[in-house]
């Protein structure tokens, strides 16, 4: 594996990038339910499209910018949440295991999961109504289907040695943002669900906006890019982003836990996975009800963003969602010669002799031990530096160096993050104001900047460096403290 190494007198690096990170899924093993997978840009894989209550969407990890001793994990689930989905409004699957997996030694395998499992309660089944009167608190019995949570630690020892611990139970969700009438106090009722659980941690579970933020109507017609419009092959008029998932929701597992409890004393960089996992035989019965057993088994992951969806190719995708981190060694062809840069030669590359478009230098298309590096191990700047490397085993892990303090207020970071020489942001982490589509997309048409070509010696060319989908920011603004997260719009105002 290649390691990136100053050529500058700069005190440390940054490095940058990463256009990755999907989640997953696949077909359950031997008889269990297919599942499918999107992450990031929320359709990425053919099964787990099928299936979106086990569907990682995003996944971050960052120093906490309030309370600098822990670090914060928010693993997002189902995807494109309207905001008037009534009756039946979204929820956790209660047949699910939503766990957020740590690696802190190196190996790319996961020492430390914290699981989540829901149970959904029915006060009145003889009603078709979510709540029959206003939702004033997380017990009031107005609310016909509350959802509560237990949070389980589960430590790998070696070999397949396991010990678990719970660490709370009946932990309580807020219902889903319904409107003034039914949830009147919304914020309120949020905060109320923050729960504090034993060692420092702090738990929520809950409906939240989907922090991402894309231009996913251009980004999937033909690769466009609204303000690079006249320069594709097929050109159209120069226009600002719109962001996709205005006012879509996703359902958010956080959870804020003490650096000492995640690390190691001799290892402060942690490598982070979220799954999903269902129990490997399902009996569905005529009345309608199922029955689950078996082993539980991973139907969908989700490490850097982006990576199932734009790196790995359409028959790879179920495969890859069901493998561990640790095996990803077998789809590296794909981060050596990756499709993204193909296409940004193709489709805005110099043109054809007399055809009108084109307008990046020509990007290499082969060979990118560059983004092996950064997407696959993480960077060790030098011997005396390591940014986020973890080892040479290659896998699709969110790579965190606990010991780089925050560097601005949540929500307030430079949004590219190392590219713009902010070292607490993507790809060291990500924090919720990362813009990854922008940073990826840099990265993979080898428009670094000038911060990493000076630091690192990374290509900077140009204007492959001011690639981006015209989308900067998140519709909501985050939250300054515990989960970060904004809250979701309510069904009744939005049209």
């Amino acid at each position: 594996m290649p390691v990136l190494t100053l050529n500058t007198k700069w005190p440390f690096l940054a490095l940058t990038l990463a256009f990755g990170a999907a989640v997953l899924l696949l077909v359950l093993l031997r008889g269990a339910a297919p599942e499918a997978a999107k992450a990031s840009s929320h359709a990425e894989a053919p099964l787990i499209s099928q299936a979106p209550r086990a569907d990682n969407t995003d996944l971050y990890a960052f120093v906490s910018p309030d309370r600098p001793d822990t670090v914060t994990l928010v693993a997002n689930y189902i995807p494109l949440e309207a905001p008037a989905s009534g009756p039946n409004f979204y929820s956790f699957d209660d047949t699910v295991a939503y766990d957020i997996n740590i690696d802190n030694n190196g190996d790319s395998v996961e020492d430390l999961t914290y699981r989540f499992r829901f149970t959904t309660h029915t006060r009145n089944p003889n009603t078709f109504l979510y709540d029959v009167g206003p939702i004033k608190s997380l017990d009031d019995p107005n609310w016909n289907r509350p959802q509560t949570y237990s949070v389980t630690l589960i430590k790998h020892g070696p070999g397949n040695s396991t010990t678990s611990e719970v660490l709370g139970e009946n932990v309580p969700t807020p219902p889903d943002n319904v409107g003034p009438r039914s949830t009147p106090n919304y914020g309120a009722l949020a905060d109320a669900a923050v729960t504090s659980l034993p060692g420092g941690i702090k738990v929520f579970a809950g409906q939240r906006d989907d922090p991402f933020y894309v231009d996913l109507g251009s980004v999937f017609d033909l690769a466009g890019l609204r303000p690079f419009n006249p320069f594709h092959a097929i050109p159209l008029t120069a226009e600002p982003g719109r962001d996709a998932l205005r006012n879509y929701s996703t359902h958010t597992i956080a959870i804020q836990v003490p650096i000492d409890q995640l690390t190691t004393f001799s290892n402060k960089i942690i490598g982070v996975y979220a799954s999903a996992s269902r129990q490997m035989v399902r009996v569905l019965r005529n009345d309608g009800t199922s029955d689950q057993n078996g082993p539980f088994v991973q139907v969908s992951r989700l490490g850097e963003p982006l990576i199932n969806e734009a790196v790995i190719p359409l028959g790879q995708k179920d495969f890859w969602n069901r493998v561990d981190p640790q095996d990803d060694n077998q789809f590296v062809q794909f981060y050596r010669s990756p499709e993204v840069s193909r296409l940004e030669n193709a489709l805005y590359g110099a043109p054809p002799q007399g055809h009108v478009g084109g307008a990046l230098m020509p990007i290499s298309e082969t060979n990118r031990d560059d983004l092996v590096a950064i997407l696959l191990t993480g960077v060790q700047v030098s011997p005396t530096f390591n940014l986020n490397f973890t080892g040479p085993r290659k896998a699709d892990l969110l790579r965190l160096n606990t010991s780089i303090a925050p560097t601005a207020p949540a929500g307030k970071g430079d949004r590219l993050g190392v590219l713009a020489g902010d070292l607490a942001g993507f790809p060291n982490g990500r924090r919720l104001e990362d813009d990854v589509v922008d940073i990826e997309l840099r990265a993979f048409a080898e428009g670094y900047g000038p911060f990493l070509h000076a630091v690192l010696g990374l290509p900077d060319k140009t204007p492959n460096d001011l690639l981006g989908d015209g989308v900067d920011t998140n519709d909501k603004t985050f939250l300054d403290h515990f989960p970060y997260v904004a809250p979701p719009a309510a069904g009744y105002d939005v049209p």
